[in-house]
């Protein structure tokens, strides 16, 4: 297939294969994802299709690899493929439909508790992504999904990077959640490491910290009086701007932050229950 080939923006209640499109959910610089309704299944799901205009050897490799690469990927915090196929020669990706993104759920108060528990199980999802030698690169509330339960699963692995010792490339990501080496190129778990610390931050303090920026990070008042000082220091490490100071990857961050928790759970003086979706990561 060709850049020839144009295919029409999807429409509501159009029928595509079984799924019968409801609703856009989102638009990305390549794709756009819709709400579907399987009429098979009897179930909704999101369907991820390219742009028009975009549909050409290129894109579809790049779908291809995305596809390949979350076959490669099964945790209980990583969002699941149901189907990756042509259908009516549109190319289409299909996912569970979560109830809303991070993103959204921000815009609300988060206790402590819901903080801790997200923190874990973003960091379950970027561990494992890290032990299978695969570098995010667009870790964003945006690409984090919320499912029944307060279950977050990490989606959107579209730019995703196979490791290697550093990958070099173009600045690919989001700005405002990229690290500063990742917006010249040089993406590394680091990188990773440093979106995740601004989400944390971001939940912790109420305010989100826009770099280039001294630490303290504004909201750190906040930030001092919800938590430990073990914490504050986790997230220091977290957003340090130098690569060499932040934790080497997501699971040493992991195993960070499981300390840290727990001193953030005796000063509220809540349960130490164990976080769900707990696993071991094993590199592959």
């Amino acid at each position: 297939m060709t850049g020839s080939n144009v295919i029409a923006t999807l429409r509501t209640r159009q029928l595509l294969g079984k799924y019968r499109i409801e609703r856009k959910l989102a638009e990305g610089g390549f794709a756009s994802v819709y709400q579907a309704f399987d009429t098979i299944e009897g179930i909704r799901v999101a369907l991820k299709a390219p742009h028009p205009g975009y549909v050409n050897d290129q894109s579809l490799n790049d779908f291809r690899r995305e596809v390949r690469m979350l076959s490669r990927l099964s945790h209980p915090n990583i969002l699941a493929l149901k189907d990756a196929s042509f259908i009516d020669d549109q190319f289409v990706i299909v996912y569970p439909l979560g109830e809303k993104t991070l993103s959204e759920r921000l815009r609300s108060r988060m206790s402590i508790a819901t903080i801790l528990d997200l923190t874990s199980q973003m960091l379950e999802a970027s561990a494992y992504a890290h032990s299978q030698k695969i570098i995010h690169c667009d870790i964003k509330p945006e690409n984090m999904l919320m499912f029944p339960g307060n279950v977050l699963k990490l989606t959107d692995f579209g730019i995703a990077k196979i490791a290697q010792k550093t990958v070099r490339g173009a600045g690919t990501g989001t700005i405002g959640y990229m690290a500063p080496e990742q917006a010249m190129g040089k993406p590394s778990f680091r990188s990773d490491v440093f979106s995740l610390g601004l989400i944390i931050y971001r939940m912790v303090s109420g305010v989100w910290p826009e770099y280039p920026y001294d630490w303290p990070a504004p909201g750190i008042a906040r930030v001092r009086k919800r938590v430990t000082s073990g914490f504050v220091e986790f997230l220091e490490r977290s957003i340090d701007p130098r690569p060499r100071g932040r934790f080497r990857d997501a699971m040493h961050m992991q195993n960070v932050f499981r300390r840290v928790r727990l001193e953030v759970l005796r000063k509220h003086q809540l349960p130490a229950t164990t976080p769900r979706n707990v696993v071991t990561n094993r590199a592959a």
